[in-house]
């Protein structure tokens, strides 16, 4: 049997075997390939899921992001409307407005949830949140908020 597998799929197994743990570190590409073949991926998600993680280092390093004017209301493109459903607009908005969330933050998570050129559902939005944000300097608050919003089943938010 075999089962299908997603680029986020194996970003959040990146993730929650290296990248979530400050003290671990990210092997050589071809070895952790290697790893993750051997776990059921494919390498077509592992190659992409690596250049997705290298093309996020790269924006932010570049910082291509430039702040809006807060006053400013963010209109959705259809790009965007088609690969977040409902809920998962509805949770970005709320991050924002509670604060989690800079336009900045919130520009690079849609610029990554484009690149994955696939449609998510809410929990695979979230992690790709949770990645984007650990991976961002200066928002450690925002990514312990974000982590204690998927881990902490007692905390609720207005959907």
């Amino acid at each position: 049997m075999v089962i299908k597998q997603s680029v986020v799929d194996v970003l959040m197994f990146l993730f929650e075997r290296y990248l979530g743990d400050e003290n671990e570190t990210l092997d050589e590409r071809d070895d952790m390939a290697n790893r993750l073949e051997e776990m059921g991926f494919q390498n077509y998600e592992i190659d992409k899921a690596f250049d997705w993680l290298e093309d996020l280092a790269t924006i932010q390093h570049g910082k291509q992001y430039a702040p809006v004017n807060q006053s400013s209301i963010r209109v959705f493109s259809e790009e965007e409307k088609a690969v977040l459903n409902e809920e998962s607009l509805g949770f970005l908005v709320y991050l924002e407005q509670a604060g989690v969330l800079t336009p900045v933050t919130r520009e690079l998570i849609l610029d990554r949830i484009i690149a994955l050129d696939n449609e998510l559902d809410t929990e695979q939005f979230k992690w790709v949140v949770l990645i984007v944000l650990h991976s961002h300097p200066g928002e450690e608050n925002a990514y312990a908020w974000m982590e204690s919003i998927m881990f902490d089943e007692i905390v609720d938010y207005i959907q």
